[in-house]
């Protein structure tokens, strides 16, 4: 019989290659994104623009605001959506989205009665007033997502806007968002 030196089925600490997660058996763990825990806590929220027809030299525009003393700080997940063309995608901090409707952010845990303290525009056009454009890519016709699992801070008195465009395009765009 030929004996082996690393014979354990099971993964142990005392192994010179230990992985804490090797074996769900011995050492059992669940490890989610942080969206999930929040989801469960009633504080995990989406706004959509839906499918939307953008005329020509236009953007789809989707701004996300905390409002000032809110005592809260928006964590975003991320930005998806879709278009039917190529078109810009484009994210500012600041800025002004004028005209459009004003969504009720949705709760993602289905039921819960808890609201967002954030406020949301959708609308065509361009983000006007100071924006700050700290991201931009070059997208084709297809569906687009762009995570940041809570790396993009929104924090009281501050906001964040989206730009789908420009051109004659049909649009959607989504923002995620947790609170703390």
């Amino acid at each position: 019989m030929i004996e082996l030196t690393n014979s354990s089925v099971f993964n142990s600490e005392n192994s010179p290659l230990y992985i804490l997660l090797n074996n769900r058996y011995s050492s059992p763990a669940i490890v989610a994104p942080p969206e999930e825990d929040a989801a469960a806590s009633g504080r995990f929220f989406m706004v959509t623009s839906a499918s939307t027809a953008v005329g020509g030299g236009s953007n789809l525009l989707i701004q996300i605001t905390n409002p000032n003393a809110s005592g809260r700080t928006l964590y975003i997940s991320k930005v998806s959506g879709g278009i039917s063309a190529a078109a810009t995608l484009n994210l500012y901090s600041a800025g002004t989205v004028s005209g459009g409707t004003t969504p009720t952010p949705f709760n993602m845990q289905l039921g819960n009665a808890t609201t967002s303290i954030a406020t949301a525009r959708v609308a065509t056009g361009s983000v006007t007033g100071s924006p700050t454009l700290f991201y931009t890519a070059l997208l084709a016709a297809g569906m687009f997502e762009v995570v940041f699992t809570g790396g993009l801070i929104v924090p009281p008195n501050r906001s964040v806007a989206i730009s789908v465009g420009t051109g004659a395009i049909t649009a959607a765009a989504n923002i995620s968002w947790w609170e703390v």
